[in-house]
């Protein structure tokens, strides 16, 4: 067995099992989760169709690089998305889902021979960054978000020591958990930090179509752009289908940048075995093509945050994120005894934040805090926030220790 292996920490969803281990909930609630970031939203039809309509695709084995309609589908989505102009045949790679892209970038960029080979995590993150990490022979360095910066990540306060033996940064952006959006001269920072260290960026974007203010987030992608990075040197970008089309089982993103990169990515992926079916290209085409229903799902969030925070900001600290659909707020005590006692009185599921963090320098930055993530339909969120806040509201907070 690959020894590596048992460097790898529960994933946060079964130590969240393990907490709530022994809970019966009231039978006077109904059961809530808020705990799980999978969009419910329905499926559009048109996507459906487009699948079901090019099934005899499955007669045949797909290309890694996928077809010409996709890749072009994608270079002209990200052209109108972020003023960006993407060659289809070099600088764009159609993968399973964002998730299974950003493991294996660490698995072909990481150079384990190198003595203290160190990829750079935000703190708290999406714990494929961490996995991929450790299985490519690396080390992670847990970069920690900073709560008066709106929880965006503090690049500029990782040390020099460790910048100068890393290989491989990730960047969430909009920010899992906290929503948090890059601005443009953080971007300008890491890509200085990029050009004089060498190391690749791995931007995960697939938040992206989800936000509130008067315009989208910034890409980086676009980042680069703005900063006549033209050739998008040591960049890639990450998107998925999942969250902007509601197509979660769809598996279905891209990835897009550095051609050099790309052609190095997609040779690993022709032995990694990892093409995406035909009927779910022709699928991917139609989504990518369509704005109607984006701008659609971005209004039912929308409507959910608008109703959730008036219920839920006279008794938390909780703020409006930049993007994305989650809600990163501060509890009133230690933060797993808070998801177990939501659980045991108003059978309400939340994500306690220290899961999705590390500690680091004897912090852990995401301890004191939930994720809530709003992707149950307009009317159970609502009743949600009513018994999050209700529970805190309650003048002691008496939950059985955690196991």
């Amino acid at each position: 067995m690959n020894p590596r292996l048992d460097l790898l920490q529960p994933y946060p969803f079964e130590k969240l099992r393990l907490l709530h281990q022994g809970v019966t909930p009231p039978v006077r609630w109904s059961a809530i989760s808020l705990g799980i970031g999978e969009p419910r939203h329905p499926t559009p039809r048109f996507i459906r169709d487009a699948l079901a309509q090019h099934l005899d695709g499955l007669a045949v084995y797909p290309a890694t690089v996928g077809t010409v309609e996709l890749r072009e589908a994608c270079a002209q989505w990200a052209g109108r998305r972020y003023g960006v102009s993407l060659n289809p045949q070099s600088q764009v790679l159609p993968v399973n889902g964002s998730r299974e892209a950003l493991f294996a970038i660490a698995q072909t960029v990481v150079d384990a021979s190198r003595a203290g080979a160190t990829v750079v995590c935000p703190n708290p993150f999406y714990q494929i960054y961490e996995g991929a990490t450790l299985l490519a022979g690396a080390q992670p360095y847990f970069a920690a978000v900073d709560p008066q910066r709106h929880f965006a990540v503090d690049w500029a306060a990782v040390p020099e020591a460790v910048w100068q033996r890393t290989q491989l940064v990730y960047v969430c952006s909009p920010g899992n958990p906290t929503g948090a959006v890059m601005p443009l001269a953080e971007w300008k920072l890491l890509f200085e930090l990029s050009d004089r260290h060498g190391f690749v960026i791995a931007s995960d974007e697939c938040y992206s179509e989800i936000w509130f203010g008067a315009g989208p987030p910034l890409g980086g992608l676009e980042a680069a752009w703005q900063l006549g990075r033209t050739d998008f040197r040591k960049l890639l970008f990450f998107t998925s289908l999942s969250k902007r089309s509601n197509v979660p089982g769809l598996r279905s993103g891209f990835v897009a940048g550095d051609a050099e990169l790309i052609a190095a990515f997609t040779r690993y992926r022709t032995y990694h075995g990892s093409a995406m079916g035909p009927a779910v290209q022709a699928a991917s085409v139609a989504a990518w093509n369509d704005e109607a229903h984006v701008e659609h799902n971005r209004t039912l969030y929308r409507e959910k945050f608008a109703a959730v925070l008036p219920l839920l900001q006279p008794v938390m600290d909780v703020q409006l994120p930049d993007a994305g659909f989650y809600l990163w707020a501060a509890t009133p005590g230690d933060d797993a005894q808070f998801s177990r006692g939501l659980l045991e009185k108003y059978n309400v599921t939340v994500l306690p934040g220290s899961y999705l963090a590390r500690e680091q320098g004897g912090v852990n930055p995401g301890r004191g805090r939930i994720r809530m993530a709003l992707v149950a339909p307009l009317d159970e969120c609502v009743e949600a926030a009513r018994r999050i806040a209700a529970y805190c509201s309650e003048p002691i907070h008496s939950p059985r220790p955690s196991p």
